[in-house]
This record gives structure tokens, C-alpha cells and sequence, in this order.
């Protein structure tokens, strides 16, 4: 999609009247640790679903008319953006599936199903060509890209929002990098109200695909190994989100895996707070002096994480 354009600051203000029945307005509190710069926790693992998914989502759906969303909904995701997508149509009573990665964890994928999706199993690549085409064989119903979409961007950026009203004198915001719907989103908002804010990409090193193209000065394809950070991460960059992030963003911060499970344990044990790897991965970053000193806010993008692999963190 070369013709994707970030959200104006007026679609954003628009999206957070649309999704105010959906999606909730999450508190943002303080890390009380010791630190290079004073960190905020913006607490998107306490949405409904756990996720900052389920703002874009609504944004989305909620814009269609019902003659779209009659035949249903559906989308690829390993496991948020599904979550999102799959309440939104349970509240609105059309069916919804969702083309899932098969090694998407299985604590997202009972949550999917709960919420009455229907599931439909592909290999990983399969699922990164989705994003590209836009179609799969059998699907029918609105498709709604987990990112790369200016609706879904406008409701991620009603973050930005609340984080301006909420610590206005904030100095950077550090911001989980998947697809860049959220990072995009966000900074798009805040680029229109506070251009002088940072706003920063937060990477695991296993798959770190803007971090190596920030380097490069070009999108270059990187290794892939999957963990438990599964939220963010990808063998390479979708070229319209790469021409955005390099508008909207100050750059991307990279932590090492085992900085995040230790961002993981900290946040579960000294804040009380469950965050996914992902959710965790700008405090690993703003710990390590990435974002460098002040104030600033790490967006906890979610909190569904395995049990099993919350235990073994914590051990």
C-alpha cells in the first residue's frame, strides 16, 4: 500500500469518540525504580482484552457499514489484534475468523476462541504473505489489517492522546514495533501536538528488522528466531510501514531477550503488573538508557503471555 498515509490529528480525535463503548481510557502510572530517567507504565494490558489491539480494531469495524460486516469479519494475527477483531464482532453479532500463525502461543489462541473466532492455522510465512495480499483462499467479510491501515493507526494513536493529557511534560515515549501500526499511530499524534516529544521503536535483538534498515538507511531482510516475545518481531519490514516509521520516528531502541524476561519479572514483581514480552520490551529499553534521561513512557502494549512461560520468567 505505497498511497498509506499516518492519521491526521482530527481522524485520532474522531477515532477516541468512535471506540469510547469499546475500548477503555488505561491509567498511566510510575515505575518506582531506580533508573536512568523516570519511567511510566501507559497500561494497555489492562483492556478489555488485554491489549492496545482491541483500539484499532473498533476504529476499524465501527467505520464499516453494516452491509460489510454482514458476510463478517476476519484478520491475521497471532493473537492481539484477533482478540480485538473477534470482541469487536461478538458485540456487534457477526462471525469472525482469524488466520492464525502456527506458532502463535497458545494462551492467545484459547482467548480467540472464547470469544468466538473461528481459527484457521497457516505456516508463518503464509501468514507474513497475508499481510501483503490482503486475501486468503475461504475467507469473505471485511478484512482488517492488524497495521497497516490508517483506520486502525487513528484508534493506536488515541494513546498518544491520553499520554499528552496525562503527563504533559513528557520527553519520550518508547513503543513496541511489530507491524508499526501502533509506534506509527502513536507518534502521529503526538508529532501533531507536541512535535518536540521522542517517540522511540522498541525491538527484540532475535528479530530486530527496523533497527538493522534504521542502520542501513533501507529495508533489509534479518534473521528470525522465534521466543517468547512474540508480540513484536519479523524477517523484515513492510515497505509502506518502513516509508512511515522513518517519517514519525525518532528510531528504534533493541534489547537483548534475556533483558526483556528480566523487564518481564520486574514489572510482575515490583509493579504488579503482567506485561507479554512485547508489553515489556520499552521498559527493557528505557532501563538500559536507550531513551535516554527525563520522563518517559513506556507503552505496555499487552499482557497475554503463556502462564507456563510467566512461571519460568519468575522462577
Amino acid at each position: 500500500m505505497s498511497c498509506l498515509h499516518p492519521p491526521t490529528i482530527e481522524a485520532i480525535l474522531e477515532a477516541r469518540a468512535r471506540i469510547a463503548g469499546m475500548a477503555i481510557r488505561t491509567p498511566l502510572v510510575r515505575l518506582h525504580v531506580d533508573a536512568p530517567c523516570e519511567i511510566y507504565l501507559k497500561l494497555e494490558n489492562l483492556q478489555p482484552i488485554g491489549s492496545f489491539k482491541l483500539r484499532g480494531a473498533a476504529n476499524r469495524i465501527l467505520q464499516a457499514s453494516r452491509a460489510e460486516i454482514d458476510r463478517g469479519v476476519w484478520t491475521a494475527s497471532a493473537g492481539n489484534m484477533a482478540q480485538g477483531v473477534a470482541w469487536c464482532a461478538r458485540a456487534l453479532g457477526v462471525p469472525c475468523t482469524v488466520v492464525a500463525p502456527d506458532t502463535a502461543p497458545a494462551a492467545k489462541l484459547d482467548a480467540i476462541r472464547r470469544l468466538g473466532a473461528a481459527i484457521v492455522p497457516v505456516s508463518f510465512t503464509e501468514w507474513l504473505e497475508v499481510f501483503e495480499t490482503r486475501a486468503r483462499e475461504g475467507m469473505e467479510g471485511l478484512f482488517v489489517h492488524a497495521f497497516s491501515d490508517s483506520e486502525v493507526m487513528a484508534g493506536n494513536g488515541t494513546i498518544g492522546l491520553e499520554v499528552l493529557e496525562d503527563l504533559p511534560d513528557v520527553d519520550a515515549l518508547v513503543v513496541p514495533y511489530g507491524g508499526g501500526g501502533l509506534s506509527c499511530g502513536i507518534a502521529a499524534a503526538v508529532r501533531a501536538l507536541k512535535p518536540g516529544v521522542r517517540v522511540y521503536a522498541a525491538e527484540v535483538a532475535t528479530a530486530a528488522p527496523l533497527t538493522a534498515s534504521w542502520r542501513a538507511g533501507q529495508s533489509v531482510q534479518v534473521p528470525y528466531i522465534h521466543s517468547f516475545v512474540d508480540g513484536i518481531g519479523a524477517p523484515r519490514l513492510f515497505p509502506e510501514m518502513w516509508r512511515l516509521a522513518r517519517e514519525l520516528l525518532d528510531g528504534p531502541v533493541v534489547s537483548p531477550i534475556t533483558e526483556i524476561a528480566s523487564a518481564v519479572r520486574l514489572l510482575a514483581t515490583r509493579a504488579h503488573v503482567v506485561a507479554e514480552g512485547a508489553g515489556a520490551a520499552g521498559v527493557a529499553a528505557a532501563l538500559s538508557g536507550q531513551a535516554g534521561g527525563g520522563k518517559i513512557v513506556c507503552i505496555v502494549s499487552g499482557g497475554n503471555i503463556d502462564a507456563g512461560k510467566l512461571a519460568e520468567i519468575l522462577c
